[in-house]
């Protein structure tokens, strides 16, 4: 089981890095990413900080852990460079918040995020088919996410997706204990949007991918 979106109180989580990583790993979770959200503000501090747990906890626990970002309200404009700038401070995947139904979201967010290259677009609202053709072609992953209010969107993401041609996953964008969910609950948020057997197989399986990839990083050095 594989979590790429998630929130310490390095942010606006409830839990110590530490304590996510714990109570995921024992809801069964094999590799989770914590991807803090920031802004020109604290982006250096929180991957600082990721990074130094990240490579105790690795050392440690059998469990991956990877330290990420969710870039966050941010001005369309300075996606790229702050995609760069998270990938040059470590940040080993980059999330991109997106524009979900809930919350003010920029227009245009969706597209910039893809544009820039971030890893996963979060949330992505009701998302065009352009952009999710856009997605596709640059190997940028949407997010069907388990986080009331934000998954309100989330048949609209993956039939837009399918259309498209764009990889989907799966994550619970946890910020609480409360949101630190089983298997058995992440198939039931995919069991409301579709009922193939195949497509979910695929969802797991992007997750997995992405997982595998940082892990080749990881061991290159």
């Amino acid at each position: 089981m594989i979590d790429l979106h998630t929130h310490s109180l390095l942010s606006d989580g409830d839990l110590l890095p530490s304590e996510l990583v714990r109570r995921a790993s024992v809801a069964g979770c094999e590799t989770i990413a914590i991807t803090d959200h920031v802004d020109h503000s604290n982006i250096d501090t929180v991957l600082a900080g990721l990074k130094r747990v990240a490579d105790e906890l690795n050392k440690y626990w059998d469990i991956l852990v990877i330290p990420g970002v969710e870039l966050t309200h941010v001005p369309l404009e300075s996606f790229r460079g702050l995609v760069e700038h998270a990938r040059g401070l470590g940040a080993l995947i980059v999330v991109g918040h997106g524009e979900s139904p809930v919350e003010p979201v920029i227009p245009g967010t969706n597209r910039a995020a893809i544009e820039a290259g971030v890893d996963i677009l979060a949330h992505p609202g009701h998302i065009s088919e352009g952009d999710a053709s856009l997605a596709a072609k640059r190997g940028v992953c949407l997010e069907i996410t388990c986080r009331n209010g934000h998954s309100r969107t989330n048949k609209h993401v993956l039939d837009t997706a399918l259309k498209a041609g764009a990889a989907v996953v799966l994550n619970t964008d946890a910020h609480s204990p409360a949101d630190i969910m089983t298997r058995e609950k992440r198939e039931e948020v995919l069991a409301a949007i579709t009922g193939s057997a195949d497509i979910k197989r695929k969802i797991f399986g992007n997750s997995e991918k992405i997982a595998e990839r940082i892990k080749n990083k990881l061991k290159a050095g």
